[in-house]
């Protein structure tokens, strides 16, 4: 079960969940490292996804040398690095600026359409529920709705 979840699933934690004695990009290869990634191939891929959620300036700070919404993308460059076919997202746009929760949200697109990356999301952010190809809303632990936005997912 350890091994599927370290293979297939990402997690982004609404409190991030950062190692603090570890810098961005320690903390982006640690799941890599984990899966016995070479350290080359680790910290490249580390450092591209630090700059693909805009990070690139900061790969050797520590968490406590970052803002909320830094430490957050952080978060959500970790879940990535592992190339899951499953993202649990907690709030992954609480404490982002919104144009950088769109670019965010625009890298998860493309990850769902283009490399059929799943993302499962909890929020309460307007801007992912409107993205969302399923929306089931949830009211004190019991399903209110379920609603299929995406006919092609209706389909599948």
């Amino acid at each position: 079960m350890i091994n599927f979840r370290l293979q297939n699933i990402g997690f982004v934690f609404q409190a991030y969940n950062l190692i603090p004695v570890f810098t961005a990009k320690e903390n982006v290869e640690f799941i890599m490292l984990l899966q016995g990634v070479p350290k080359e191939e680790r910290e490249k891929k580390a450092i591209e996804l630090l700059e693909a959620v805009d990070l690139s300036d900061k790969i050797n700070n520590k968490p406590t040398e970052l803002s909320g919404g830094q430490q957050q993308r952080v978060a959500v460059a970790r879940a990535l690095a592992s190339k899951p076919s499953f993202v649990l997202a907690d709030e992954p746009t609480a404490n982002l600026d919104s144009v950088t929760a769109n670019n965010l949200l625009d890298i998860m697109e493309k990850l769902n359409k283009y490399n059929q990356m799943t993302f499962v999301f909890s929020t309460h952010d307007a801007r992912v529920i409107k993205r969302a190809h399923r929306v089931v809303t949830l009211r004190d632990g019991a399903i209110e709705s379920d609603e299929i936005k995406d006919k092609a997912m209706a389909n599948a």
